[in-house]
């Protein structure tokens, strides 16, 4: 299918596909936190959710105010200052929380959420509730 897109309309038609999946994604997403918002939930959980939806809002809106020709590469670049951010919180805390792992296992996380998240319809695939909030419990 990748190549189905480069020789029709070459790489710019597979990253405008990218980075439009990602917008819709956001959408499902943040729509899916607004839901979860009026449950109630843990302080904490709260306080990370909000901090997850303010950041992937950001990155969201900072791509849609882009250079249209300049989207996915804003897009595409924006994981590296997140990963940064997280190593460079990571190194501050207790090394028997095992925090290199936590920031992998979200990282893991948050590569496949994108792969079960469908443009929103009221729900998304974790239909158990296991995952209704960023991140995992242990």
């Amino acid at each position: 299918m990748c190549g189905e897109l480069e020789e029709e309309g070459g790489p710019n038609q597979l990253e405008d596909a990218l980075y439009n999946a990602f917008q819709v994604h956001t959408r499902a997403l943040l729509a899916r936190s607004e839901r979860l918002q009026k449950q109630q939930r843990d302080p904490l959980i709260e306080k990370i959710d909000k901090l997850f939806v303010d950041a992937l809002s950001r990155a969201a809106r900072d791509g849609e105010n882009a250079d249209p020709a300049e989207r996915y590469q804003l897009m595409a670049m924006q994981p590296l200052v997140f990963a940064r951010l997280a190593g460079f919180m990571a190194a501050h805390c207790a090394l028997q929380e095992d925090p290199l792992r936590k920031v992998m296992e979200a990282l893991m996380h948050g590569y496949a959420e994108a792969d079960r998240i469908e443009a929103d319809h009221g729900h998304d695939h974790d239909h158990d509730g296991a995952n209704g909030h960023f991140g995992h419990q242990h």
